[in-house]
């Protein structure tokens, strides 16, 4: 029951990336070449908004690979080890990278929504702001709980 759970969630982890890698080939260049539609007098925005997008794009399939390696350590019975803990900070990590990212690129988003009068445009940033921070304190909080169990653990080993 445990393997079958964790190659669900495996596979979850797979397809949440797939969409992501659908949006890096088809979409951003598309949001590239609106952008440089709606500022035409700034120099390379092109190449900026690839820049950009594809870098944020790195710190998400780091947390993917780590919550993969996470449930890698499930499988193999070591879900209460170091290797956890250290998986969940590498995620919380990630999840603060892509925060601190789209803080950075918030004004952008406002230009684009400014310039279209989409304020759309201004949600989709908060709305990756607020998940990844959502995400990042819920694996702190993972975080924690997994490190006091270990503690509690190796007590316990050490008692009997």
């Amino acid at each position: 029951m445990n393997r079958v759970s964790t190659l669900f969630l495996k596979i979850a982890v797979f397809l949440i990336g797939l969409p992501v890698l659908a949006l890096c080939i088809f979409v951003v260049p598309v949001i590239a070449k609106f952008a440089v539609e709606l500022f035409p007098n700034i120099p390379y925005l092109n190449d900026l908004v690839f820049i950009y997008m594809y870098v944020t794009a790195i710190p998400f399939y780091g947390a993917l690979y780590q919550a993969f390696k996470l449930l890698s350590y499930i499988d193999k019975n070591k879900a209460f080890s170091e290797l956890s803990v250290v998986a969940l900070k590498n995620i919380k990590y990630c999840a603060m990278a892509i925060s601190i990212l789209y803080v950075i690129g918030l004004p952008f988003f406002y230009f684009m929504a400014e310039l279209d009068d989409a304020p759309g445009i201004i949600i989709i940033g908060l709305v990756i702001i607020f998940a990844s921070m959502v995400i990042a304190v819920f694996a702190a909080v993972l975080q924690r709980l997994l490190k006091n169990a270990i503690e509690i653990k190796s007590e316990n080993d050490l008692t009997v």
